[in-house]
């Protein structure tokens, strides 16, 4: 089966291309850096000829609410214009747990918008809600990490392992459209200043963490808002397993 990769270049992209790979579908990967602009629509064509699916696993600026409802706005429907050309018959979106309950966050604006145009367009769907990924909460850190002192949110979060999320989609994309997916997310709930804590002591870095709601996530993501729904699909991988695997690789 021919399916397209969008964002094929990025972490959980990469992880996605080499699952169906392993299963013996032909991978066609789109990314700017690989000469198809989805902003533009350079190259959507070429790249989708002969294409039965597309996973669309993109990221986007978050610093700001209309820029990045504008990028997530013009990519999708570039991406889905372009599919209904080819004649596309399956677009598969990963999106995130808990973005309906959210307002105020740029991401999550735009993951909206992107969800609305994916459910209102002309290619069959399935929308794939997923939780944190297991290195999120050191991304988290990182970005306000300042002379070994960092701010982390304590959000609840149930989170996953990419590979497994990668699983997921090849396997979505290979059926048949589905609609709107189950929250797909990790087997246990954890504190992230705790997986923060836990992930920086595995790669041997010593990093104070000073939890505080006055960062990108502020108290409306608190309590049960990012966990799973009902009837969720639950990966297999736990933190502990892939925190032993960074441990393995530091």
């Amino acid at each position: 089966m021919r399916i397209a990769v969008a964002g094929a270049t990025g972490n959980i992209g990469g992880l996605t291309v080499a699952a169906l790979e392993a299963e013996g579908h032909e991978v066609v990967r789109v990314s700017r850096s690989l000469g198809v602009d989805l902003l533009t629509g350079e190259g959507l064509d070429d790249a989708l000829t002969g294409v039965e699916a597309v996973i669309d696993v993109t990221n986007g600026p978050a610093s700001d609410v209309a820029e990045t409802v504008a990028y997530f706005g013009a990519a999708t429907r570039n991406l889905l214009a372009a599919e209904e050309r080819a004649g596309v018959r399956h677009h598969v979106l990963l999106s995130i747990v808990g973005i309906h309950k959210v307002e105020g966050n740029a991401h999550y604006a735009g993951k909206r918008e992107q969800e609305r145009l994916v459910a209102e367009g002309p290619v069959p769907w399935t929308i794939v809600p997923a939780t944190q990924f297991h290195d999120f909460a050191a991304m988290v850190a990182s970005w306000t990490e300042r002379d070994g002192v960092a701010t982390v949110a304590p959000l609840l979060v149930q989170p996953i392992a990419p590979a497994d999320v990668a699983g997921v989609l090849a396997g979505i994309a290979t059926g048949e459209p589905r609609g709107r997916y189950a929250d797909v997310a990790g087997p246990e709930p954890q504190d992230l200043v705790d997986m923060a804590r836990r992930t920086h002591q595995a790669l041997g870095r010593a990093v104070k963490l000073v939890p505080t709601w006055s960062g990108l996530f502020g108290e409306a993501m608190a309590g049960n808002v990012l966990l799973p729904g009902e009837g969720a699909h639950i990966a297999p991988t736990t933190f502990d397993e892939w925190l032993a695997d960074q441990r393995r690789d530091a």
